[in-house]
Protein backbone atom coordinates (compact mmCIF):
# COMPACT_ATOMS: atom_id res chain seq x y z
CA UNK A 1 0.00 0.00 0.00
CA UNK A 2 1.53 3.57 -0.43
CA UNK A 3 2.40 5.23 2.53
CA UNK A 4 2.05 9.41 2.05
CA UNK A 5 5.28 11.02 3.80
CA UNK A 6 5.45 13.31 6.05
CA UNK A 7 7.80 16.21 6.42
CA UNK A 8 7.71 18.54 9.56
CA UNK A 9 9.81 21.90 9.30
CA UNK A 10 10.47 23.43 12.77
CA UNK A 11 12.58 26.83 13.35
CA UNK A 12 14.85 27.80 15.70
CA UNK A 13 17.02 30.51 17.02
CA UNK A 14 14.85 33.34 15.43
CA UNK A 15 11.64 34.25 13.70
CA UNK A 16 11.52 35.30 10.24
CA UNK A 17 14.21 33.04 9.19
CA UNK A 18 12.09 31.94 5.92
CA UNK A 19 10.52 28.88 6.50
CA UNK A 20 7.50 29.05 4.49
CA UNK A 21 10.36 29.75 1.83
CA UNK A 22 12.24 26.70 2.69
CA UNK A 23 9.26 24.39 2.58
CA UNK A 24 7.78 25.91 -0.39
CA UNK A 25 11.23 25.37 -2.31
CA UNK A 26 11.78 21.74 -1.59
CA UNK A 27 7.93 21.17 -2.13
CA UNK A 28 8.79 22.46 -5.86
CA UNK A 29 11.70 20.42 -6.29
CA UNK A 30 9.91 17.47 -4.91
CA UNK A 31 6.66 18.23 -7.41
CA UNK A 32 9.66 18.83 -10.70
CA UNK A 33 10.56 15.40 -9.73
CA UNK A 34 7.33 14.17 -10.18
CA UNK A 35 5.98 13.76 -6.98
CA UNK A 36 2.95 14.95 -5.68
CA UNK A 37 3.07 17.49 -3.01
CA UNK A 38 1.10 20.00 -0.52
CA UNK A 39 2.60 22.41 1.92
CA UNK A 40 0.34 22.59 5.25
CA UNK A 41 0.52 25.79 7.79
CA UNK A 42 0.60 25.09 11.56
CA UNK A 43 0.07 28.37 13.49
CA UNK A 44 0.72 28.38 17.05
CA UNK A 45 -1.69 31.46 17.97
CA UNK A 46 -5.27 32.06 19.39
CA UNK A 47 -6.84 33.18 16.49
CA UNK A 48 -8.99 30.58 14.55
CA UNK A 49 -7.58 32.86 11.65
CA UNK A 50 -5.77 35.61 10.61
CA UNK A 51 -9.25 37.59 9.33
CA UNK A 52 -10.01 39.60 12.40
CA UNK A 53 -5.91 40.69 12.16
CA UNK A 54 -4.34 43.60 11.94
CA UNK A 55 -1.80 43.11 8.93
CA UNK A 56 0.24 45.26 11.11
CA UNK A 57 0.28 41.97 13.58
CA UNK A 58 0.39 39.38 10.60
CA UNK A 59 0.95 40.83 7.19
CA UNK A 60 -1.63 40.05 4.50
CA UNK A 61 -4.98 37.90 4.92
CA UNK A 62 -4.52 35.16 2.32
CA UNK A 63 -7.95 33.84 1.13
CA UNK A 64 -8.57 30.37 -1.17
CA UNK A 65 -10.78 29.00 -3.26
CA UNK A 66 -13.26 27.37 -0.16
CA UNK A 67 -13.24 30.70 1.49
CA UNK A 68 -10.47 30.31 4.23
CA UNK A 69 -8.47 33.19 5.65
CA UNK A 70 -4.98 31.94 5.93
CA UNK A 71 -1.65 33.06 7.10
CA UNK A 72 0.21 34.55 4.04
CA UNK A 73 2.49 31.84 3.75
CA UNK A 74 -0.16 29.46 1.92
CA UNK A 75 0.11 32.08 -1.03
CA UNK A 76 3.79 31.34 -1.19
CA UNK A 77 3.09 27.75 -1.58
CA UNK A 78 0.61 28.18 -4.35
CA UNK A 79 2.78 31.06 -5.83
CA UNK A 80 5.51 27.96 -5.91
CA UNK A 81 3.56 25.13 -6.90
CA UNK A 82 0.81 26.55 -9.12
CA UNK A 83 -1.84 24.04 -6.97
CA UNK A 84 -4.08 25.43 -5.01
CA UNK A 85 -5.06 25.23 -1.52
CA UNK A 86 -7.69 25.11 0.90
CA UNK A 87 -8.79 25.25 4.67
CA UNK A 88 -6.98 21.66 5.51
CA UNK A 89 -3.97 23.61 4.55
CA UNK A 90 -3.68 25.78 7.51
CA UNK A 91 -4.40 25.07 11.14
CA UNK A 92 -4.00 27.25 14.10
CA UNK A 93 -4.06 26.62 17.82
CA UNK A 94 -8.01 28.55 18.09
CA UNK A 95 -9.32 26.13 15.36
CA UNK A 96 -8.09 23.11 17.24
CA UNK A 97 -9.24 23.89 20.74
CA UNK A 98 -12.67 25.48 19.59
CA UNK A 99 -12.89 21.78 17.78
CA UNK A 100 -11.87 20.06 20.95
CA UNK A 101 -13.73 22.11 23.32
CA UNK A 102 -17.06 21.64 20.63
CA UNK A 103 -16.82 18.14 21.14
CA UNK A 104 -16.29 17.92 24.47
CA UNK A 105 -19.99 19.89 24.79
CA UNK A 106 -21.27 17.14 22.46
CA UNK A 107 -20.26 14.32 25.07
CA UNK A 108 -17.77 12.79 22.39
CA UNK A 109 -15.35 12.21 25.06
CA UNK A 110 -17.39 9.83 27.49
CA UNK A 111 -16.43 11.34 30.57
CA UNK A 112 -12.90 11.84 30.29
CA UNK A 113 -11.20 15.03 31.90
CA UNK A 114 -10.73 16.33 28.57
CA UNK A 115 -6.30 17.32 28.45
CA UNK A 116 -3.67 18.74 25.95
CA UNK A 117 -2.18 15.16 25.90
CA UNK A 118 -3.80 12.84 23.95
CA UNK A 119 -6.62 15.41 23.09
CA UNK A 120 -5.61 18.32 21.90
CA UNK A 121 -2.19 16.17 20.54
CA UNK A 122 -4.33 13.83 18.95
CA UNK A 123 -7.01 16.57 17.50
CA UNK A 124 -3.65 18.19 15.82
CA UNK A 125 -2.56 14.79 14.15
CA UNK A 126 -5.59 14.31 12.66
CA UNK A 127 -5.64 18.07 10.77
CA UNK A 128 -1.86 17.17 9.70
CA UNK A 129 -3.25 13.96 8.00
CA UNK A 130 -6.23 15.10 6.27
CA UNK A 131 -4.13 15.93 3.13
CA UNK A 132 -2.04 12.79 3.17
CA UNK A 133 -5.94 10.34 3.60
CA UNK A 134 -7.28 12.19 0.52
CA UNK A 135 -5.20 10.24 -1.78
CA UNK A 136 -4.03 13.21 -3.80
CA UNK A 137 -0.41 13.98 -2.54
CA UNK A 138 2.54 11.47 -1.88
CA UNK A 139 4.26 13.72 0.18
CA UNK A 140 2.64 16.03 2.87
CA UNK A 141 4.86 19.13 4.20
CA UNK A 142 3.86 20.70 7.71
CA UNK A 143 5.78 24.12 8.43
CA UNK A 144 4.77 24.68 12.24
CA UNK A 145 5.13 28.42 12.89
CA UNK A 146 7.08 30.34 15.67
CA UNK A 147 10.58 28.69 17.17
CA UNK A 148 10.84 25.52 19.40
CA UNK A 149 10.92 26.39 22.87
CA UNK A 150 8.06 29.01 22.47
CA UNK A 151 4.95 27.79 24.97
CA UNK A 152 2.65 28.06 22.06
CA UNK A 153 3.99 25.46 19.90
CA UNK A 154 4.58 22.71 22.75
CA UNK A 155 1.41 20.77 21.79
CA UNK A 156 2.59 20.87 18.32
CA UNK A 157 5.78 20.11 18.54
CA UNK A 158 5.06 16.79 20.99
CA UNK A 159 1.99 16.00 18.08
CA UNK A 160 4.60 15.86 15.42
CA UNK A 161 7.07 13.49 18.30
CA UNK A 162 4.03 11.39 18.49
CA UNK A 163 3.32 11.22 14.70
CA UNK A 164 7.07 10.27 14.14
CA UNK A 165 6.76 7.52 16.52
CA UNK A 166 3.88 6.17 14.78
CA UNK A 167 5.17 6.67 11.30
CA UNK A 168 8.62 5.84 11.76
CA UNK A 169 11.46 6.85 10.36
CA UNK A 170 10.75 5.81 6.87
CA UNK A 171 7.61 8.11 6.64
CA UNK A 172 8.47 10.84 8.57
CA UNK A 173 11.26 13.39 9.18
CA UNK A 174 12.17 16.52 10.72
CA UNK A 175 13.59 19.38 8.79
CA UNK A 176 14.91 22.24 11.29
CA UNK A 177 15.67 25.76 10.35
CA UNK A 178 18.22 27.50 11.85
CA UNK A 179 20.73 30.76 11.83
CA UNK A 180 23.68 30.53 11.78
CA UNK A 181 25.01 34.22 12.64
CA UNK A 182 28.19 36.22 11.98
CA UNK A 183 30.09 38.18 14.48
CA UNK A 184 31.99 40.96 12.44
CA UNK A 185 34.11 42.03 15.74
CA UNK A 186 35.00 38.03 15.62
CA UNK A 187 35.22 37.68 11.89
CA UNK A 188 33.44 34.28 11.85
CA UNK A 189 30.13 32.28 11.72
CA UNK A 190 29.21 30.74 15.00
CA UNK A 191 27.55 27.93 15.78
CA UNK A 192 26.01 28.14 19.21
CA UNK A 193 23.08 29.13 18.41
CA UNK A 194 21.82 26.13 16.12
CA UNK A 195 23.37 24.18 18.73
CA UNK A 196 20.90 25.43 21.35
CA UNK A 197 17.87 25.57 19.06
CA UNK A 198 18.99 22.03 17.98
CA UNK A 199 18.98 20.89 21.68
CA UNK A 200 15.53 22.55 22.74
CA UNK A 201 14.16 19.99 20.18
CA UNK A 202 16.04 17.23 21.56
CA UNK A 203 14.82 18.28 24.96
CA UNK A 204 11.00 18.16 23.49
CA UNK A 205 11.77 14.56 22.41
CA UNK A 206 12.43 15.38 18.43
CA UNK A 207 15.57 14.82 16.55
CA UNK A 208 16.44 17.05 13.55
CA UNK A 209 17.03 14.88 10.42
CA UNK A 210 18.20 17.81 8.00
CA UNK A 211 19.68 21.06 9.07
CA UNK A 212 19.10 24.20 7.19
CA UNK A 213 21.51 27.11 7.88
CA UNK A 214 20.61 30.88 7.79
CA UNK A 215 23.58 32.28 6.80
CA UNK A 216 25.20 35.52 5.21
CA UNK A 217 27.99 33.83 4.43
CA UNK A 218 29.39 30.57 2.79
CA UNK A 219 29.49 27.54 5.40
CA UNK A 220 33.00 25.71 4.99
CA UNK A 221 33.84 22.05 5.27
CA UNK A 222 35.05 22.29 9.05
CA UNK A 223 31.71 24.12 9.79
CA UNK A 224 29.27 21.86 8.49
CA UNK A 225 31.28 18.97 10.22
CA UNK A 226 30.75 20.41 13.60
CA UNK A 227 27.27 21.29 12.72
CA UNK A 228 26.81 17.56 11.72
CA UNK A 229 28.92 16.08 14.74
CA UNK A 230 27.07 18.61 17.55
CA UNK A 231 23.66 18.19 15.71
CA UNK A 232 23.46 14.95 15.22
CA UNK A 233 23.00 14.91 11.54
CA UNK A 234 24.49 13.35 8.58
CA UNK A 235 27.40 15.96 7.16
CA UNK A 236 25.57 16.00 4.00
CA UNK A 237 22.37 16.62 5.96
CA UNK A 238 24.03 20.36 7.06
CA UNK A 239 22.25 22.11 4.33
CA UNK A 240 23.39 25.87 3.33
CA UNK A 241 20.70 28.73 2.81
CA UNK A 242 22.45 31.91 1.74
CA UNK A 243 20.98 35.25 1.51
CA UNK A 244 19.25 35.21 -2.06
CA UNK A 245 18.68 38.70 -4.06
CA UNK A 246 14.80 37.10 -4.62
CA UNK A 247 13.38 33.77 -3.15
CA UNK A 248 12.28 32.77 -6.96
CA UNK A 249 16.29 31.21 -6.75
CA UNK A 250 15.90 29.78 -3.72
CA UNK A 251 14.93 26.12 -5.21
CA UNK A 252 17.86 26.39 -7.33
CA UNK A 253 19.99 27.43 -4.21
CA UNK A 254 18.23 24.24 -2.36
CA UNK A 255 18.92 21.94 -5.59
CA UNK A 256 22.65 23.21 -5.43
CA UNK A 257 22.82 22.04 -1.56
CA UNK A 258 21.05 18.82 -2.76
CA UNK A 259 18.34 19.04 0.03
CA UNK A 260 15.69 17.03 -2.73
CA UNK A 261 18.20 14.13 -2.82
CA UNK A 262 18.61 14.18 1.30
CA UNK A 263 14.90 13.86 1.60
CA UNK A 264 14.28 11.21 -0.81
CA UNK A 265 17.10 9.02 0.26
CA UNK A 266 15.86 9.50 4.19
CA UNK A 267 12.56 8.43 2.66
CA UNK A 268 14.20 5.34 0.87
CA UNK A 269 12.67 6.71 -2.42
CA UNK A 270 14.24 6.10 -5.63
CA UNK A 271 16.43 9.84 -6.83
CA UNK A 272 15.94 10.01 -10.53
CA UNK A 273 19.07 12.64 -12.25
CA UNK A 274 15.72 14.51 -14.13
CA UNK A 275 14.32 17.57 -12.31
CA UNK A 276 12.26 19.17 -14.57
CA UNK A 277 12.76 23.30 -13.55
CA UNK A 278 12.39 24.27 -17.27
CA UNK A 279 9.55 26.59 -16.96
CA UNK A 280 10.32 27.89 -13.57
CA UNK A 281 14.02 28.55 -14.89
CA UNK A 282 12.65 30.85 -17.66
CA UNK A 283 10.72 32.48 -15.44
CA UNK A 284 13.71 33.98 -13.00
CA UNK A 285 15.95 34.51 -16.21
CA UNK A 286 13.28 37.24 -17.44
CA UNK A 287 12.52 37.83 -14.13
CA UNK A 288 16.27 39.44 -13.51
CA UNK A 289 16.82 40.23 -17.11
CA UNK A 290 14.24 43.10 -17.90
CA UNK A 291 14.40 45.24 -21.06
CA UNK A 292 12.54 48.37 -19.40
CA UNK A 293 11.45 49.62 -15.85
CA UNK A 294 8.22 51.02 -14.52
CA UNK A 295 7.22 52.53 -11.98
CA UNK A 296 4.07 51.80 -9.83
CA UNK A 297 2.45 53.71 -7.03
CA UNK A 298 1.14 51.66 -4.65
CA UNK A 299 -1.41 53.76 -2.60
CA UNK A 300 -2.78 52.04 0.87
CA UNK A 301 -2.72 52.32 4.79
CA UNK A 302 -0.61 49.53 5.50
CA UNK A 303 2.93 50.21 3.26
CA UNK A 304 4.90 50.84 6.16
CA UNK A 305 4.86 46.66 6.31
CA UNK A 306 5.64 45.08 3.17
CA UNK A 307 3.84 41.90 4.14
CA UNK A 308 0.69 43.15 4.05
CA UNK A 309 0.12 43.99 0.51
CA UNK A 310 2.64 40.32 -0.17
CA UNK A 311 0.61 39.03 -2.77
CA UNK A 312 0.20 42.24 -4.94
CA UNK A 313 3.96 42.69 -4.72
CA UNK A 314 4.58 39.48 -5.79
CA UNK A 315 2.05 39.46 -8.17
CA UNK A 316 4.10 42.41 -9.83
CA UNK A 317 6.75 40.36 -10.31
CA UNK A 318 5.33 37.69 -12.04
CA UNK A 319 3.29 39.91 -14.37
CA UNK A 320 6.36 41.80 -14.73
CA UNK A 321 8.85 38.94 -15.68
CA UNK A 322 5.60 38.27 -18.05
CA UNK A 323 6.37 41.70 -20.02
CA UNK A 324 10.65 41.51 -19.08
CA UNK A 325 9.89 44.37 -16.90
CA UNK A 326 11.18 45.70 -13.99
CA UNK A 327 7.99 46.80 -11.43
CA UNK A 328 9.62 49.50 -9.21
CA UNK A 329 6.97 49.83 -7.02
CA UNK A 330 6.99 53.18 -5.16
CA UNK A 331 4.75 53.02 -1.49
CA UNK A 332 1.95 55.59 -1.08
CA UNK A 333 0.59 56.18 2.51
CA UNK A 334 -2.99 57.25 1.74
CA UNK A 335 -3.40 59.05 4.96
CA UNK A 336 -1.11 61.58 4.23
CA UNK A 337 -2.22 62.05 0.57
CA UNK A 338 -3.49 65.46 0.07
CA UNK A 339 -5.02 66.93 -2.81
CA UNK A 340 -1.57 70.11 -3.07
CA UNK A 341 0.28 67.21 -2.55
CA UNK A 342 -0.82 64.30 -5.67
CA UNK A 343 1.04 66.02 -8.25
CA UNK A 344 4.25 65.99 -6.28
CA UNK A 345 3.57 62.27 -5.19
CA UNK A 346 1.58 60.78 -8.11
CA UNK A 347 3.17 63.04 -10.96
CA UNK A 348 6.46 60.24 -11.81
CA UNK A 349 4.25 57.24 -12.05
CA UNK A 350 3.80 54.92 -14.98
CA UNK A 351 0.62 53.13 -13.22
CA UNK A 352 -1.54 53.86 -9.89
CA UNK A 353 -3.00 50.81 -7.74
CA UNK A 354 -5.17 51.65 -4.93
CA UNK A 355 -4.96 48.60 -2.33
CA UNK A 356 -7.71 46.91 -0.83
CA UNK A 357 -8.61 47.83 3.01
CA UNK A 358 -10.83 48.40 5.81
CA UNK A 359 -12.59 51.15 7.53
CA UNK A 360 -12.41 54.68 7.46
CA UNK A 361 -8.76 55.90 8.25
CA UNK A 362 -6.87 56.84 4.64
CA UNK A 363 -10.18 57.35 2.61
CA UNK A 364 -9.57 60.54 1.26
CA UNK A 365 -6.37 59.97 0.17
CA UNK A 366 -7.19 56.64 -1.40
CA UNK A 367 -10.22 58.79 -3.56
CA UNK A 368 -7.42 61.89 -4.14
CA UNK A 369 -4.97 58.99 -6.24
CA UNK A 370 -8.38 57.96 -7.97
CA UNK A 371 -9.01 61.21 -9.09
CA UNK A 372 -5.25 62.04 -10.40
CA UNK A 373 -4.67 58.57 -12.35
CA UNK A 374 -8.58 59.45 -13.64
CA UNK A 375 -7.85 62.77 -14.99
CA UNK A 376 -4.39 62.54 -15.87
CA UNK A 377 -4.86 59.16 -17.89
CA UNK A 378 -2.79 57.33 -15.66
CA UNK A 379 -2.99 53.36 -16.34
CA UNK A 380 -5.40 52.57 -12.80
CA UNK A 381 -6.35 49.55 -11.39
CA UNK A 382 -8.20 49.49 -8.06
CA UNK A 383 -8.77 46.64 -5.99
CA UNK A 384 -11.38 45.82 -3.59
CA UNK A 385 -12.03 48.88 -1.36
CA UNK A 386 -9.88 50.39 -4.21
CA UNK A 387 -12.62 49.60 -6.88
CA UNK A 388 -15.13 51.05 -4.32
CA UNK A 389 -12.92 54.05 -4.06
CA UNK A 390 -13.05 54.43 -7.48
CA UNK A 391 -17.03 54.26 -7.56
CA UNK A 392 -17.24 56.90 -4.84
CA UNK A 393 -14.46 59.50 -6.94
CA UNK A 394 -16.33 58.78 -10.22
CA UNK A 395 -19.81 60.09 -8.26
CA UNK A 396 -18.65 62.48 -6.29
CA UNK A 397 -16.33 64.54 -9.35
CA UNK A 398 -18.33 63.45 -12.75
CA UNK A 399 -22.10 62.44 -11.67
CA UNK A 400 -21.59 65.52 -9.08
CA UNK A 401 -23.36 63.53 -6.01
CA UNK A 402 -20.41 65.83 -3.51
CA UNK A 403 -20.85 63.73 -0.44
CA UNK A 404 -21.06 60.06 -1.84
CA UNK A 405 -19.10 57.75 0.47
CA UNK A 406 -19.28 54.24 1.29
CA UNK A 407 -22.12 52.73 4.16
CA UNK A 408 -19.06 51.76 5.89
CA UNK A 409 -17.39 55.10 6.50
CA UNK A 410 -20.59 57.03 6.78
CA UNK A 411 -23.53 54.90 7.31
CA UNK A 412 -25.77 58.02 7.86
CA UNK A 413 -24.45 59.53 4.06
CA UNK A 414 -27.19 60.55 1.66
CA UNK A 415 -25.68 59.12 -1.07
CA UNK A 416 -24.42 55.93 -0.44
CA UNK A 417 -22.65 54.55 -3.75
CA UNK A 418 -21.22 51.52 -1.65
CA UNK A 419 -23.34 49.76 0.73
CA UNK A 420 -23.21 46.68 3.19
CA UNK A 421 -24.53 43.80 1.17
CA UNK A 422 -27.91 42.49 2.03
CA UNK A 423 -26.54 38.67 3.31
CA UNK A 424 -24.45 40.79 5.66
CA UNK A 425 -26.76 43.00 7.43
CA UNK A 426 -27.94 40.38 10.67
CA UNK A 427 -24.20 39.65 11.37
CA UNK A 428 -22.88 40.03 14.57
CA UNK A 429 -20.02 37.75 14.35
CA UNK A 430 -16.77 38.91 12.70
CA UNK A 431 -14.47 36.32 12.16
CA UNK A 432 -15.12 34.26 8.53
CA UNK A 433 -18.42 35.77 8.01
CA UNK A 434 -17.32 38.02 4.74
CA UNK A 435 -18.18 37.39 1.19
CA UNK A 436 -14.91 34.69 0.84
CA UNK A 437 -13.55 32.30 -1.61
CA UNK A 438 -13.91 31.91 -5.52
CA UNK A 439 -17.35 33.33 -6.79
CA UNK A 440 -18.18 33.83 -10.69
CA UNK A 441 -17.94 36.73 -12.90
CA UNK A 442 -19.32 37.32 -16.32
CA UNK A 443 -17.51 39.95 -18.15
CA UNK A 444 -18.43 41.87 -21.41
CA UNK A 445 -16.97 41.18 -24.57
CA UNK A 446 -14.62 44.18 -25.94
CA UNK A 447 -13.71 45.18 -22.29
CA UNK A 448 -10.44 45.74 -20.94
CA UNK A 449 -11.08 43.10 -19.17
CA UNK A 450 -12.21 40.50 -21.04
CA UNK A 451 -9.07 41.47 -23.41
CA UNK A 452 -7.11 40.67 -20.70
CA UNK A 453 -8.87 37.07 -19.91
CA UNK A 454 -9.19 36.05 -23.25
CA UNK A 455 -12.59 34.59 -21.56
CA UNK A 456 -16.06 35.73 -20.84
CA UNK A 457 -16.51 33.55 -17.51
CA UNK A 458 -13.60 33.74 -14.73
CA UNK A 459 -13.86 32.52 -11.16
CA UNK A 460 -12.01 34.71 -8.22
CA UNK A 461 -11.31 35.45 -5.06
CA UNK A 462 -13.12 38.29 -2.65
CA UNK A 463 -13.25 38.98 0.87
CA UNK A 464 -15.60 41.88 1.40
CA UNK A 465 -18.63 43.10 3.22
CA UNK A 466 -19.89 45.56 1.22
CA UNK A 467 -20.32 45.94 -2.67
CA UNK A 468 -22.05 48.86 -5.21
CA UNK A 469 -24.88 50.06 -4.69
CA UNK A 470 -26.83 49.05 -8.05
CA UNK A 471 -29.65 51.71 -7.67
CA UNK A 472 -26.89 53.92 -8.41
CA UNK A 473 -25.64 51.95 -11.04
CA UNK A 474 -27.81 53.46 -14.47
CA UNK A 475 -26.83 56.55 -13.02
CA UNK A 476 -22.77 55.99 -12.96
CA UNK A 477 -22.98 54.40 -16.12
CA UNK A 478 -24.62 56.88 -18.22
CA UNK A 479 -21.83 59.26 -17.06
CA UNK A 480 -18.91 56.75 -18.72
CA UNK A 481 -18.17 54.20 -15.28
CA UNK A 482 -19.25 50.79 -17.18
CA UNK A 483 -19.97 48.14 -15.02
CA UNK A 484 -17.90 45.55 -17.39
CA UNK A 485 -18.08 42.10 -14.78
CA UNK A 486 -20.80 41.07 -13.00
CA UNK A 487 -21.79 37.69 -10.70
CA UNK A 488 -24.15 35.82 -13.01
CA UNK A 489 -26.48 34.76 -10.35
CA UNK A 490 -26.79 38.07 -7.98
CA UNK A 491 -26.25 40.55 -10.49
CA UNK A 492 -23.58 41.89 -7.77
CA UNK A 493 -20.77 44.41 -9.84
CA UNK A 494 -17.82 42.90 -9.92
CA UNK A 495 -15.74 45.21 -11.80
CA UNK A 496 -16.16 48.73 -13.43
CA UNK A 497 -14.25 50.25 -16.44
CA UNK A 498 -13.97 54.11 -17.88
CA UNK A 499 -13.82 53.43 -21.50
CA UNK A 500 -12.50 56.77 -22.65
CA UNK A 501 -9.39 56.12 -20.65
CA UNK A 502 -5.64 54.23 -21.58
CA UNK A 503 -6.65 51.82 -18.91
CA UNK A 504 -8.95 52.55 -15.71
CA UNK A 505 -9.53 49.16 -14.00
CA UNK A 506 -11.70 48.66 -10.98
CA UNK A 507 -12.40 45.15 -9.40
CA UNK A 508 -13.96 43.89 -6.27
CA UNK A 509 -12.32 40.93 -5.91
CA UNK A 510 -8.57 39.84 -5.08
CA UNK A 511 -6.88 39.12 -8.38
CA UNK A 512 -3.37 39.26 -6.74
CA UNK A 513 -4.36 35.75 -4.55
CA UNK A 514 -4.20 33.64 -7.69
CA UNK A 515 -0.88 34.78 -9.30
CA UNK A 516 1.60 32.10 -9.96
CA UNK A 517 5.13 31.78 -11.09
CA UNK A 518 4.03 29.87 -14.11
CA UNK A 519 0.54 31.76 -14.58
CA UNK A 520 0.69 34.96 -13.92
CA UNK A 521 -2.74 36.66 -13.39
CA UNK A 522 -3.63 38.08 -16.57
CA UNK A 523 -5.42 41.36 -15.36
CA UNK A 524 -1.86 41.78 -13.71
CA UNK A 525 0.40 41.11 -16.87
CA UNK A 526 -2.21 43.83 -18.55
CA UNK A 527 -2.03 46.20 -16.11
CA UNK A 528 1.75 46.43 -16.05
CA UNK A 529 2.18 46.60 -19.99
CA UNK A 530 -0.41 49.36 -19.33
CA UNK A 531 2.30 51.13 -17.37
CA UNK A 532 4.93 50.04 -19.81
CA UNK A 533 2.88 51.66 -22.88
CA UNK A 534 2.39 55.23 -20.89
CA UNK A 535 6.30 55.35 -19.41
CA UNK A 536 7.41 54.68 -23.26
CA UNK A 537 4.75 57.12 -24.64
CA UNK A 538 6.66 59.61 -22.26
CA UNK A 539 9.72 59.32 -23.62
Amino acid sequence: MHETKYIFVTGGVSSSLGKGIIAASLAKLLQARGHRVTIQKLDPYINVDPGTLNPYEHGECYVTDDGAETDLDLGHYERFLNVPTSQANNVTTGKIYQSVIEKERRGEFLGKTVQVVPHITNEIKERIQILGKSGDYDIVITEIGGTVGDIESLPYIEAVRQMKWELGDENSMVIHLTLVPYLAAAGELKTKPTQHSVKTLMESGLKADVLVCRTEHELNDDLRKKLALFCNVRKEAVIQSIDASTIYKVPNLMLQERLDRVVLETFGLPVEEKVDLTAWNNFVTRHQNPQHQVTIGLVGKYVELQDSYKSILEAFIHAGAENEVKVKVDSIHSEFLKPEEAQKKLGHLDAILVAPGFGERGIEGKIEAVRFARENKIPFLGICLGMQMAVIEYARNVVGLKNAISQEQNPEAAHQVINLMKEQKDITNMGGTMRLGAWACQLEKGSKVYDAYKEVDIKERHRHRYEYNSEYKEQLEAAGLKTTGVNPKTGLVEIVEIADHPWFVGVQYHPEYKSTVLKPHPLFVAFVKAALDNNQTKK
